[in-house]
């Protein structure tokens, strides 16, 4: 992976990590269109750059984060689901992360879901501070879901905050809030776990990338909340849907994507 492709990568995380559209999916189409996918370093990659997408959270969102302690008992609450799937299935996971047929399926079915989600659940408060102890497992678990490539982690936690009554914007806030332990989870266990494949060289590369994933996720992120508390959710489900069949009838004319 040279430095242009990693900008590229990265760019695509910043914008799309907090949007409910998938940033693994659609990191995972970008590596594939430019060969880079079936290297070791970009699996790695692609999940380390998600901590500068994280920074851009703490530095937007710093004075939440001096809440009470009960605020970070909650998060890690939503936090365990993730956790222990995580730990049980990571190679099953790491297995999905170079398929773009799982992708594509995630994305139209997703995008189908998201047509609906407002008019499903219109009970809602804009106090996060609603989300007690269950509430917060309960949007924990629909995170796990989000293990499947195509899916958004984004998306899946905000549809679990307002299943819980959470407002849109509400439920996208917690969504954010929620992201800083998993991703800094997943991004160092990443890390412990394939160090060997990081040289000098790939430490500067992986440098780069978490700086512009920073960057460009806090203008993502100003946009999506703005954006979500006006529109809602109809114009990304168009987007995956249009998005979920172009994949898959590229896939069946047999353009190669360099699945395995």
């Amino acid at each position: 992976m040279n430095f242009i492709e990693a900008i590229i990568l990265a760019i695509v995380e910043g914008l799309t990590e907090f949007l409910p559209v998938s940033s693994t999916g659609h990191m995972i189409i970008a590596s594939a269109i430019m060969g880079i996918n079936e290297l070791e370093f970009t699996k790695i990659f692609t999940v380390n750059i998600q901590f500068g997408a994280i920074l851009s959270v703490v530095v937007l969102y710093w004075r939440r984060f001096f809440q009470s302690i009960d605020f970070y008992i909650k998060l890690f609450v939503a936090f365990i689901p993730a956790a222990i799937f995580g730990l049980l299935l990571g190679d099953f996971i790491d297995s999905l992360l170079e398929n773009v047929v799982v992708v594509a399926i995630s994305l139209l079915a997703g995008g189908i879901l998201l047509l609906f989600i407002d008019k499903m659940f219109n009970r809602s408060t804009d106090d996060i501070e609603a989300v007690d102890y269950k509430k917060g497992f309960v949007i924990g678990l629909f995170q796990c879901i989000a293990m499947i490539p195509g899916v958004s982690r984004s998306a899946a936690t905000i549809i679990g905050g307002m299943s819980q009554n959470l407002s849109r914007k509400a439920a996208a806030e917690f969504s954010f809030f929620l992201a800083v332990p998993t991703m800094f989870a997943a991004s160092a266990y990443k890390l412990l776990k394939d160090y060997k494949f990081i040289g000098a060289e790939n430490l500067q590369t992986l440098f780069i990338g978490n700086l512009v994933a920073f960057v460009v996720a806090m203008l993502a992120i100003k946009f999506f909340i703005n954006f979500l508390t006006k529109y809602g959710f109809k114009i990304f489900g168009y987007y995956r849907i249009i998005l979920g069949l172009v994949l898959l009838i590229l896939l069946w004319m047999g353009v190669d994507l360099k699945v395995q």
